[in-house]
């Protein structure tokens, strides 16, 4: 078992190396110069229209097909993934997840646009898209090898990170609520897991099975309900901590470019561990690059491609920018150098312990246990989503069901397993899929402009 997990290690920190540093924000630049900063012209019409057109092709409303992607990108990421960010690679961390989130904005942007572009209808009728449809349809047949190489990790990853790490930070968060109004309860944490595991396998097989209309109902309810609790908690943290946010942002600018002075050099914290962390994390939190989220866009009603694009833009920007840097903020105002302990990998307790500064130790815990939970539930079911479309790309519907069975079963696995490996395990797999998604990206690169172009021309000739 230590030679997996030391092998595991390995091509984590191999996959996570420089060059995929470079290949992602490589990337996202590339696509943000190209396109006209188009991050600027979102919040000016993004949210003009959210019902759904009895009329219009798609299978959800924009606003699902928004959340559905929303509620896979928010989950364990933004609360548990900033918190391991700044632990592992200090304050500055913070600061290159933002770069990440900035111009993966763009990213994103044309990952939804192609989805919706060059989608198609399966045996049963749904609008199905993603890396795989654009790969084939935009790029041609002799392409289909890379399609079906990004069904495969893609189709993997969803029992890392879309299933096992978010299951298995639910337990772990319930465990800390648990254990902070009865302490004697820590004996009985693996029968807590079990238990929990056994529930979650339940709703998620309920919800999965009805597929994707079902998704888009309870994720359109979840989505706005868990982002409103963590939020307004993490905002009453930091505006009574008020007189420390200057200090915090100096922390993240200096740390970002000098993380030894920031950290005290602790655990060897540098310049390349801080960068690699932030933009780790970043692509965990907001998925841009992965390929996973435009998934759930191709079952728009939406028909223009680019008009559903824009969604992906905010969809980051929600994500990182908002949800994010507020976790960030909340940890770095509330716990001192001594209770972060630079070098560790974070766990919810920080986060139950920086909100207990207010809220006192209970409240802390139940906010983070019952925020995480929805966060992370809906993740997973949107990546069973995701991962029921890379399988059924690969083996066809009738792969479907016995998938969406798999996947099921897994919820318990996660609720079990060493939310360490699952970690390592995610990371990796979201390192492998993001590989050929980027490189489709990159040759239909035209495609994207050429959209972009002809819908702004149409808009100021409408004007």
């Amino acid at each position: 078992m230590e030679a997996i997990i030391s092998g595991i290690n390995w091509l984590d920190d191999f996959i996570w190396g420089m060059p995929m540093i470079v290949l992602l924000l490589g990337t996202h630049l590339f696509m943000t110069v190209r396109t006209g900063f188009i991050q600027r012209k979102t919040f000016t019409g993004i949210l003009l229209s959210v019902r759904k057109d009895p009329d219009a092709p798609g299978d959800v409303s924009q606003f699902q097909a928004l959340t559905t992607a929303l509620a896979s990108t928010i989950g364990t990421g933004n609360i548990v993934g900033a918190c391991g960010a700044i632990i592992v690679g200090g304050p500055g961390a913070i600061f290159w997840l933002w770069v990440t989130a900035l111009i993966g904005m763009c990213t994103k942007y044309a990952e939804v646009t192609l989805a919706v572009k060059f989608r198609e209808r399966n045996k049963h009728g749904d609008w199905v898209g993603g890396p795989m449809y654009y790969i084939r349809n935009g790029l041609g047949k002799n392409w289909k090898w890379l399609a079906v190489i990004f069904c495969i990790f893609g189709g993997l990853a969803s029992f890392g990170i879309g299933n096992a790490v978010q299951v298995g930070n639910i337990t772990d968060s319930v465990n800390t609520a648990i254990q902070a109004f009865i302490p004697s309860a820590a004996e009985s944490a693996d029968t807590i897991n079990l238990v929990l595991g056994v529930v979650l396998m339940i709703i998620v097989g309920i919800v999965l099975l009805g597929g994707i209309k079902r998704i888009g109902s309870v994720t359109e309810k979840l989505v706005p309900i868990m982002a409103a609790i963590y939020i307004i908690a993490c905002l009453v943290v930091v505006f009574a901590n008020i007189t420390d946010v200057p200090r915090v942002f100096g922390m993240i600018f200096k740390g970002a470019f000098t993380p030894e002075g920031v950290t005290g050099g602790a655990v060897g914290i540098t310049i390349k561990l801080c960068i690699t962390w932030g933009v780790k994390r970043g692509v965990f939190s907001n998925e841009a690059g992965l390929g996973s989220a435009p998934i759930a866009h191709a079952a728009s009603s939406e028909s223009n491609p680019v008009k559903q694009g824009l969604y992906g833009i905010f969809e980051v920007f929600m994500d990182t920018i908002v949800i994010c840097s507020l976790s960030g903020l909340t940890i770095l105002v509330a716990l001192t150098e001594e209770q972060l302990n630079y070098g560790v990998q974070g766990t919810t307790a920080l986060n139950s312990q920086a909100l207990g500064t207010v809220f006192g130790d209970k409240i802390g815990a139940l906010i983070i246990a019952i925020g995480l939970s929805l966060f992370a539930l809906s993740t997973v079911l949107s990546w069973g989503l995701y991962g029921t479309r890379c399988w059924e790309y690969i083996l066809g519907t009738k792969a479907i069901k016995p998938y969406q069975v798999i996947f099921t079963l897994v919820v318990l696995v996660g609720a079990t397993i060493d939310l360490g490996l699952a970690w390592d395990i995610a990371d990796t797999l979201n390192g492998l899929m993001a590989i050929p998604n980027l490189i489709a990206i990159f040759a239909l690169s035209g495609v994207v402009f050429k959209c972009t172009k002809e819908f702004f021309d149409r808009e100021k000739l409408a004007k």
